[in-house]
């Protein structure tokens, strides 16, 4: 048998060297600064007793889903699922994928079609850029957030006659802030571009009920297709794509992660569906949202606000920048028994490196004050 590689060795010990080599490890019983698991769902106990419950009361006693929705796989509990999704989200139609990963590489690489254009917020999640590199349409990144710098790309591209698609996120994974959705819908339309979002950060955190941002906006309706990921907010796994039910029917004949992949086991589905239930009469959202403003006043009054990337979500990031240094900060962190973690380049690009606190309906407002003012001793030493 060969050796390893020499190209790769050289690429792991390049990592190794800027102090950026992931490696994987197990969760330690810390204080939760670091887990997407926004309002709880993922710890409920309620929850799972009453998923299992649900298969009991409908005589489901399958493990898997035995094999690829268009085959055997697309069990009773899809179609239910599915509907209570696209009720939910006030959308024609939900199609479930089996994580937000598949739901955007899906999209992307089958949707836009050759001679299309996508225009693509710059800090876009990896999943969507992948997608991207999957398309035969043109992709163009515009500056993060920057609505002029998007309107100078279409009105270079419209000239060719083409359709256009214009992709951002609702809420920013490593920044935790929010484009200016009434505007992009504004500009969508005036260019009648075909308007993405993935709102993998917002379900569960914006919105009376977690709906998201666009639903709380009111704007939905002006939005080609939602991508809504379930492993964040409702605390299970799978995602799915909200819209139009011409773009249902579209997705089941050409999304290949859709086509080619074993479906969902039963007790996945219907963890979503009881986690949508949940969703409409937890408490949890209105004490994330107290959490994010308490924390958001104790920035201030630690002096850290400078810092710290200006977001109303869930997601609160502060630059350190260089990865020895972030990194020496949040072992100190889990030291003391805080779950902190260091977000490190090339993830995020050199000079941001950065600490991701994570905020959670769980957290204590005394637990909030504390890990701040342990930061503002850590940095300003």
């Amino acid at each position: 048998m060969k050796n390893f590689p020499n190209n790769l060795s050289l690429k792991i010990e390049l990592r190794k060297q800027n102090n950026a080599l992931r490696k994987l490890s197990i969760p330690k019983d810390l204080i939760d600064f670091s887990s997407n698991d926004y309002i709880g769902f993922a710890l409920s106990e309620t929850i799972f007793q009453e998923s299992h419950q649900y298969l009991i009361d409908k005589n489901i006693k399958t493990n898997g889903a035995t094999g690829s929705r268009l085959l055997s796989g697309n069990h009773q509990l899809y179609q239910e699922a599915e509907k209570r999704i696209a009720q939910f989200h006030q959308s024609e139609s939900a199609l479930i994928f089996n994580s937000g990963y598949d739901a955007n590489v899906g999209f992307f690489s089958s949707v836009p079609q050759k001679g299309d254009f996508i225009l693509y917020d710059e800090l876009s999640h990896a999943s969507i850029r992948d997608g991207l590199q999957l398309s035969n349409a043109k992709s163009y990144k515009f500056k993060h957030n920057d609505l002029d710098d998007l309107e100078q790309l279409i009105l270079r591209i419209q000239k060719e006659h083409s359709e256009i698609y214009i992709v951002t996120e609702s809420v920013f994974s490593m920044d935790g802030d929010t484009p200016n959705l009434k505007e992009l819908v504004q500009l969508s339309n005036k260019y009648n571009c075909y308007l993405v979002v993935d709102e993998a950060h917002a379900l569960g955190v914006f919105g009376l009920n977690g709906e998201g941002i666009l639903q709380l906006e009111e704007i939905q309706n002006n939005v080609f297709a939602r991508i809504i990921t379930f492993g964040k907010g409702l605390g299970c796994h799978g995602a799915a794509i909200v819209g139009s039910l011409e773009l249902q029917e579209y997705l089941i004949n050409f999304s290949r992660s859709f086509i080619y992949t074993t479906g969902l086991s039963p007790h996945a589905v219907a963890t979503i569906l009881i986690g949508y239930q949940h969703l409409e009469e937890t408490k949890n959202i209105q004490k994330l949202k107290e959490n994010i403003i308490h924390f958001n006043q104790e920035k201030n009054v630690f002096g850290l606000k400078p810092l710290f990337v200006r977001s109303k979500s869930a997601i609160q990031s502060a630059i350190i920048p260089g990865n020895d240094a972030v990194k020496a900060i949040a072992n100190q962190f889990q030291e003391k028994g805080y779950d902190v973690k260091a977000i490190l380049s090339p993830t995020v690009p050199e000079g941001q490196e950065r600490l991701r606190f994570c905020l959670h309906s769980y957290n204590s407002k005394e637990e909030i004050s504390e890990v701040l003012k342990l930061l503002s001793e850590l940095v300003f030493k």
